[in-house]
């Protein structure tokens, strides 16, 4: 559960750094590895309301509220 939260805050920063952004940006700006470990970071920040997601072109955006 720690690593969760550490990975949240790697996608927090992320993101407030590079604003919206598709999950591939978010995985390579974060180097956060696998996939599942992502979408555990997203769900915290989600159940925080601290991120909205949207889906574009087939692509799912991640952006901070």
């Amino acid at each position: 559960i720690e690593s969760f939260g550490m990975n949240a805050g790697l996608v927090w920063n992320a993101s407030t750094d590079g604003g919206r952004m598709d999950v591939k940006t978010i995985k390579k700006a974060t180097k956060i590895k696998p996939d599942n470990e992502l979408y555990a970071a997203f769900g915290w920040l989600a159940k925080e309301n601290k991120i909205a997601f949207e889906e574009e072109d087939a692509n799912l955006m991640v952006s901070l509220i």
